[in-house]
């Protein structure tokens, strides 16, 4: 290797402003030391909510003092591997899942954390761990079964376009809410039974006059309006699944007045549930590989959004394009 130094993306300060948090520096590329391989990362995925909240120090369970690494999950290629590793060589293709190892152009981790895939490209991204979430999230937090209505929020995001086709797969009626026409076509192209444009429909009206039964299980990324949308439609039995509320991110939170929400779900014995990943880690080894195997025999789609960010000097503006809600499936940065 002729690199001596490489470069990576760190949180100088906390601040409200995503951006102003930021710096780039460069930093001298260590050689990976006993069990640890060093990777030449190609592509990183792009979770603007955490990243936005991590640099306003509003994650509960991240107590971080700047400066910091930023980035989470990283597809790249083993450079270097330090002594006693039997498992990886020179030249695989890795996926890693550590806070910090994203937003750079190389890291040293440790072998366990590693691993190996077929090719280093951006769609194995979109399944490791965004897919794996939206697997859990399902099937642990949601309890989903089959024949069920099942109602996913953000449906072409990363999270939400993986969501909307394993709920198909265990043979569930699955509607799909999305806000453009471009993303309603990728949800029909996915085989959604029902796609809802909120910006075009009313959601609240189409669910009421639709399923008047109310939906089973709903997986909501979006949070505010539309979390109390889908609050009120819920079943019998029905179950909410909070994967996240990209409406508040990195905004100051909505102050609500309002009946409790034990008047909504005693009635229906319904119940709403909070999603984090790192509280089913116990569950991600299945998950990961059967999610692959259906990645490797077509069984479902992988979407990753179509605008380029290169570099890490375009992290800011993916980060922004994510939150704003114009993206397609999985924001990735190309290093």
């Amino acid at each position: 290797m002729n690199t001596k130094t490489y470069r990576k993306l760190i949180a100088k300060q906390l601040n409200q402003d995503f951006k102003s948090a930021l710096e780039i520096i460069e930093v001298p590329i260590v050689e990976p030391a006993v069990n640890q391989l060093l990777i030449k990362n190609k592509f990183a995925g792009v979770n603007g909510g955490f990243d936005t909240l991590l640099c306003r120090g509003e994650v509960p369970y991240v107590n971080l003092t700047p400066p910091f690494d930023l980035g989470v999950e990283a597809v790249g290629e083993v450079v270097a591997v330090g002594d006693d590793i039997k498992d990886f060589q020179v030249g695989d293709a890795v996926v890693t899942n550590v806070r910090g190892g994203g937003y750079r152009e190389y890291q040293v981790i440790d072998a366990n954390l590693a691993i190996k895939v077929r090719e280093a490209t951006p769609e194995i991204l979109t399944l490791m761990p965004t897919g794996i979430s939206a697997l859990v999230a399902l099937e642990q937090a949601g309890e989903m079964t089959t024949d069920e209505v099942v109602l996913v929020t953000a449906a072409a995001g990363g999270t939400g376009h993986i969501a909307v086709q394993l709920a198909k797969l265990a043979s569930n009626r699955v509607i799909g809410v999305c806000g453009s026409e471009k993303k309603a076509q990728l949800l029909k192209e996915l085989g959604c039974n029902h796609i809802i444009n909120y910006r075009t429909e009313n959601l609240n009206q189409v669910l009421k006059q639709e399923y008047p039964k109310g939906i089973n299980l709903i997986f909501d990324c979006v949070g505010k309006k539309v979390f109390d949308t889908c609050l009120e439609n819920l079943a019998v039995r029905g179950r909410l699944v909070v994967v996240g509320f990209i409406s508040e991110y990195g905004k100051i939170p909505e102050k609500i007045t309002t009946t409790r929400i034990y008047h909504q779900l005693f009635w229906k014995g319904a119940s709403v549930r909070g999603f984090l990943m790192p509280h089913y880690q116990e569950y991600i080894p299945e998950a990961r590989d059967r999610l692959l195997n259906l990645f490797y025999t077509g069984k479902i789609k992988v979407v990753v959004n179509p605008t380029e960010f290169n570099g890490l000097e375009s992290i800011p503006d993916a980060v922004q394009h994510l939150l704003s809600g114009k993206n397609c499936g999985k924001v990735v940065v190309k290093f």
